[in-house]
Formats: structure tokens, sequence, C-alpha cells
């Protein structure tokens, strides 16, 4: 392994976890006593094909081409692990039947020898594993075959001419990613592409050769102008991923609130407003069909409390192991914010504590009153978190139980530490529209009808709820057929509300999801950008003109083009680390003297960066 990925100081283990790779280390299954030819080409499998990513994939020119839609992004990143995995077959044989032994188990554990509808065959490994196939001449495995059928006919007449390109490329990375880019668009997903890049940095090249006199003719047009690339330049620098052209008059007014606030007297945290988005100027075309089959409810009220304790043995079971590191972080996390706490005492008081300090006196006269002590409120303590948590299907599997664990760990921890903390989580009750779909084609199929699918918003524990109570309910996530599509801006609108309602001071809402905002219902009817336009309005509803702190980590997926302060991982296994590290710099900032947020964006980038 540290030889095809080119690392000799590469650390390899072998544990009973998901098998998964960082910088400078790689976990494989653990081979067990006993061993078969079969396990041991699977094991050598994962490892040639997590040791030729890390040899031959650039994360950066990744990151630079990904598309912004979930779909498209979920093909993009099949198709590049087939180009690697591709290449170092093309090259080594022996590493290239190790790869298709594993391939071969993997989708047989995911029973796609059992698929009869595309409903069930995964688009993206359908394609990846045809792309394969014209790469190395290898046929899909066997037990792939079934899910590959329902596809190939419709992606072959699709993008038969995509796919005989990209033999052509195979070893230039940036060319294979600008092919898959131009197949998804052949794939009829070109929304969900988003800005070439490389016509971005034409149109950037042409705004600096515009000719001198062409920008001097109107005093007022220049001063815009320089408005709008001042703030372009201040989104680049900070990592998201907006398009040239999206810059709109409200976000030049941001930028004079921002300036604003810097130079004002009094923290900015002062001077935001404490409303509910709702009574905040309406700038989103964002429209709702029906909220009439929406539904906010409590955990415990979906299942049975029988059916919670399985699920909660089930979710302890699976993460045996993973406790004890999320635990060790979480105590970490726990001393760093005890220490931060400026502890004082009031002393000689008529009741609280008993002062063993002051005991000396009854000796010396008997007659003396008991001395009392207390502890003063401190500021820190006037603290309230709110994690939302994404139930999407995309979540399904390591990731939300992972989300689980660690969100279960850091309530129990927070609590010690006087912090109260709510744990939400957002999904939708059915599958491509629920009632609300079936009413709008009762009446008629309006166009752009809005959003077009029932809500589930779930209640796992309360900000006033004692974790000991509330421990049972995250089980809940572990329930088959509870993950369903995403919708983050009106999530976001419901936790924040939620948060403004508390009489908490300082208010902190973390947002913990595995990509853009996805229903199949809404988008279908409305445009390709729809819901995650309204998430970034959302997004900056809060962080600009609230008194609410956001900050937000993806899994697996690059969030921080949508939030201000992220950070973005690559396995859920980072999570536990990736959270208490985000609450404990959160924590170590003071509210009242906390920087404008240009210095906050700053921050987060170099976060992101390290």
């Amino acid at each position: 392994m540290r030889a095809i990925a080119q690392d000799s100081e590469l650390e390899v283990t072998f544990s009973g976890d998901k098998p998964g790779m960082t910088p400078g280390q790689a976990r494989l299954p653990d081979p067990g006593k006993s061993t078969s030819k079969q396990s041991v080409a699977i094991t050598r499998g994962l490892s040639d094909s997590m040791a030729m990513r890390a040899a031959m994939h650039d994360n950066s020119i990744h990151a630079n081409l990904l598309p912004e839609g979930q779909n498209a992004r979920a093909i993009f990143d099949a198709v590049e692990q087939a180009r690697v995995e591709s290449l170092g077959s093309l090259a080594m044989q022996g590493a290239g039947d190790n790869i298709a032994q594993m391939l071969e188990d993997k989708y047989f554990k995911a029973n796609y020898h059992e698929v009869t509808t595309r409903e069930d065959a995964p688009l993206e490994d359908a394609v990846a594993l045809i792309v394969r196939e014209k790469l190395t001449g290898r046929a899909p495995p066997k037990s792939a075959a079934p899910m590959v059928d329902q596809w190939r006919e419709w992606i072959e007449e699709k993008a038969a001419g995509d796919l005989d390109n990209l033999n052509t490329c195979l070893a230039d990375q940036k060319q294979f990613a600008k092919s898959i880019r131009q197949m998804i668009a052949s794939l009829d997903m070109s929304d969900e592409l988003g800005q070439d890049p490389d016509a971005q940095d034409e149109e950037s090249e042409e705004d600096d050769q515009q000719p001198e006199d062409q920008e001097n003719q109107d005093e007022n047009s220049e001063q815009t102008q320089g408005e709008e690339d001042a703030a372009g330049d201040d989104q680049e620098a900070s990592g998201e991923d907006h398009q040239v052209g999206e810059l709109e008059s409200s976000e030049a007014g941001n930028d004079e609130f921002l300036e604003e606030q810097a130079d004002a007297d009094t923290p900015a945290e002062g001077q935001r407003s404490d409303q509910p988005l709702s009574n905040l100027p309406q700038k989103s075309d964002y429209r709702i069909y029906s909220t009439a089959h929406d539904e906010i409810i409590k955990a415990e009220e979906l299942c049975d409390e029988a059916e919670l304790d399985r699920l909660r043995a089930f979710l302890d079971k699976q993460l045996a192991s993973l406790q004890s590191v999320v635990g060790r972080l979480a105590n970490r996390l726990q001393r760093r914010l005890m220490a931060q706490q400026d502890r004082g005492w009031d002393f000689d008081l008529e009741e609280g504590y008993l002062d063993p300090s002051r005991l000396t006196r009854i000796i010396i006269d008997p007659t003396a009153p008991l001395s009392f002590k207390r502890e003063r409120d401190t500021e820190f303590r006037d603290t309230v978190v709110t994690l939302l948590l994404d139930n999407s299907g995309s979540m399904r599997g390591r990731p939300i139980t992972v989300a689980a664990t660690c969100a279960d760990i850091l309530a129990r921890t927070l609590e010690r530490c006087g912090v109260k903390v709510e744990i939400l989580g957002f999904t939708t009750r059915a599958w491509k529209g629920g009632q609300a779909r079936e009413a709008w084609a009762k009446a008629g199929k309006s166009a752009n009808p809005g959003r077009l699918n029932d809500l589930r918003h779930i209640i796992y524990k309360a900000a006033d709820a004692p974790w000991r109570r509330s421990r049972r309910n995250l089980g809940l996530m572990m329930r088959e057929g509870l993950l369903k599509e995403n919708i983050d801006g009106e999530a976001l609108e419901w936790a924040y509300n939620r948060l403004l309602a508390r009489p908490e001071q300082r208010r902190i809402l973390m947002m913990i999801s595995d990509g853009a905002p996805v229903d199949d219902s809404t988008l279908s009817v409305n445009p390709g950008n729809y819901l995650e336009r309204h998430l970034r309005h959302v997004i900056e509803e809060i962080e600009n003109r609230s008194p609410v702190e956001l900050l937000a980590i993806g899994i697996g997926h690059d969030v921080t083009r949508y939030y201000a302060r992220a950070v973005t991982i690559v396995d859920a296994e980072e999570l536990a680390g990736a959270m208490t590290d985000q609450l404990a710099s959160l924590f170590a900032e003071t509210p009242k003297t906390k920087k404008s947020r240009p210095a906050r964006r700053a921050r987060a980038s170099s976060m992101v960066g390290s």
C-alpha cells in the first residue's frame, strides 16, 4: 500500500471499523484469525483502491471542477474513483484482479444482484461501472450486472460519444474531469453543473483587460463596479464557489453594512436585530405550495418505547469502538471549556454552600452564625447550542451513525459545563413528493408551485430536557425508512426561530450535513437551483442580521461555499474531532469583543486550509 501510494511514511492499521484513509493514515478491515484467499483479495482490493487514489488524485483539481447539484456530484465522484482504479488496473494486472474481487463483494453486500427497477439502481454506480468497462475492458461484477442493465441502454444512448472520449485523457485528471462534466450534461443534468470554472476565469481576464476609457465613462458606474469587484474578491478569498454574475444589490448592501459594523464603537453583535426571519424584508422568491401536511414531531412519537430501546442498543453496538474516541475528544472539550470559565465566589452569605474556611469562627465564638458562599453566575453558562442534523437518505449508514453518537456525547459534555443543548433533525415525510404533490396534481399542476413535499422536522432533544431522558431518542436515526430528502433552508429557519425563543444571551447553531438541499419533487417543477438559492438567502440573513452564531460541518461535500464559518471533512470518522474543535474555538471567542464578519470569514478560511 505504501509503494502504490508513493508514501513511505503512510501508517496502515487494521480494525473492525469502516475502511478509510486520511492524510498519513489508512485503515483496513481486520482479517481475523482465519482468512480465505477471497477475503485476502478483497482486503488487498480495498488497499489498492485507496492507495491509487492517494497517488493519482489531486483534491484541489477535483474540488475546483466539482458540480453543484447532489446527483451530478455523486456521478462526478464515482467516475473519478473509476478513473484512478482503471489507471492502476491497467498498470498492474494483479491489482486489477484484487479491485475486481473487492467490487464484487461490495455490490453483493448492497444486494445489487436483486435490483429489478431503476428506482433501486443508483445511477452514479451504473455510470462508474460502465466507464470502468470502457477504460479497462473489464465487465461489471456479476453482482452488479442487474443494476447496470437497468441504466446501460439509456446511458449509452445519451452519452456514447462522451464515454469514448474518456480514454483519450485518462492520465490527465483535469481534462478527464472536464469530460465527466460534459458527460453529465449529456445525461440531462446540465442544470446541476453550476458555473464552468474555465468560463469564470475567462470572464475575470476580460474584466482585467477592460480599456481605461471605458472604465472612466461614468463616476457612479465606476464606484458600483468597484464595490462588486471587491465583493467578488472577498467571496473568492473565502473559498465560496459563487458564480461571477450572481452578485446582487442586496449583497452590495451587505458589504456597506459590514463596513459600518467594523467602524462602530459598539460591538457588532449588539447591532443585530433579534427577530424571526419571517419579519425581515422579503428578498427571496421562495414559495411553499402547502404546509397542511408538514409536521414537527418529537422522536418518541414516531415509534414506541420498545423500538426506541432496540434502536438505541443497535446504535451503541455499531459504535462501541468509536465511543471511546469521541469520549476522549469530549473530555478534552470539557476541560477546555471549564478552564475558560471565570469563576468567582460571594462570601459571608446567609444561605448557599457552607464555607469551611470560616468554621474557625464558631470554635472561637460559638455564638457566631454559620457562613455560606455562592458561586457567581458567569456569562459562559448563559449559552444554548442547537445541533441540526441532516436526516436525508444520503446520510444513511456510517455518516448518520457517527453523527448521532457525536451529538449524543457532545450533548452530555456540554450539559456538564452548564451549556444547554438542543438536537434537531430534518427530512421529508415521503420520497419524490407526498400529499402536497398529490394536491398540486389534482389542482391542475400550476407552473412553479414552489416547495412540493411534506416536511418532517424531528425534535430529538429539547434544550431544557436533560440528556438522560433524551438519550434513547437518537436511536431513531437508525430506523429503516426514516431518512428521505432534505430541504435545508426551511430547516435552518425552523431551528433559528426555536433559538430566538430561548432566554440565553448567546445562541449557537451548528448544521451537520453532507451536501446541498435535494428534493426531487420540488426540483422537477422549479428551477434547478431553487432550493439552493433559498438556502443561501437564509444563511445570509442569519449570518449578517441575527443574534445567532452559525457554523457548519460538511461530511464528504464542500459546504464552505454556503457558510462563512464551516469545515468540510472527508470521512465520517473525522466528525467528532471537527465538532469539538469548532465548538472549542467558538467558545474561545468572547461575544462582546467578537470581530466583524470579514474577520470571522478569514479565520474560517484559514481553519479550512489547515
